[in-house]
């Protein structure tokens, strides 16, 4: 899990400040957020149910789905980060002849620094196929609270990256960011919220090798 959202996750790195994208005297002035990145990580995106579950063979695809739509609402107001993920569960069917329902599951995890899970929990999504159809979609929600204190960077290192630079000051062609404790403390306040399928090693290999 850590080697496929490390893959997956390019942080943002951005110096908190009052102004976004502008560039004036100084540099080039952004908006860091406390709030996460909401994310579907590589491969995890899509799962495919097999009769027999022994086979991969295209002719026993029973079940695909597929997770669309991801949609994120942050509040950032108090004492916690709360990120709701909001998304949709498209699915197809081989066997459209009964009704029938569907449950997967899905996983919701807080990933902090790029690397480091630091929260997760598993939930389920049901899909309800009426009879004579090979379709059907549902949604699903997953919320995740981190600490504002947590995503919030030390005084000292928004000093640093805010601190304006003029042409022929000694550190004006220094990168703050060049600075292994700066690109660290940056890491550690930098969270993502992901969803995806829960899926099984044999699920995950042939969504890598398909």
């Amino acid at each position: 899990m850590k080697l496929r959202i490390a893959a997956l996750i390019a942080i943002t790195l951005l110096a908190g400040c009052t102004r976004k994208g502008n560039i004036e005297e100084g540099g080039v002035y952004t908006i860091r957020s406390a709030c996460p990145q909401v994310a579907i990580p590589a491969a995890t995106g899509d799962i495919t149910l097999f009769d027999p579950g022994t086979s991969t063979d295209a002719s026993a695809i029973d079940v695909e789905a597929a997770i669309t739509n991801v949609r994120a609402n942050c509040q950032d107001s108090g004492s916690e980060v709360v990120s709701t993920a909001t998304f949709d569960v498209v699915a197809t069917r081989r066997n459209r002849t009964e009704a029938r329902q569907v449950v997967l599951p899905f996983f919701d995890v807080v990933v902090q620094a790029g690397q480091n899970v630091v929260a997760k929990r598993v939930g389920q999504v049901a899909l309800s196929f009426p009879a004579g159809s090979i379709r059907a979609q549902t949604s699903g929600q997953a919320t995740a609270r981190i600490s504002r204190s947590a995503a919030t960077l030390p005084e000292n290192v928004r000093a640093l990256l805010t601190k304006p630079r003029k042409v022929g000051d000694p550190d004006a062609a220094i990168d703050p960011m060049s600075d292994p404790a700066v690109r660290a403390a940056v890491a550690n306040a930098s969270f993502a919220h992901l969803v995806g399928f829960e899926l099984t090693q044999d699920q995950l290999k042939y969504n890598a090798t398909r």
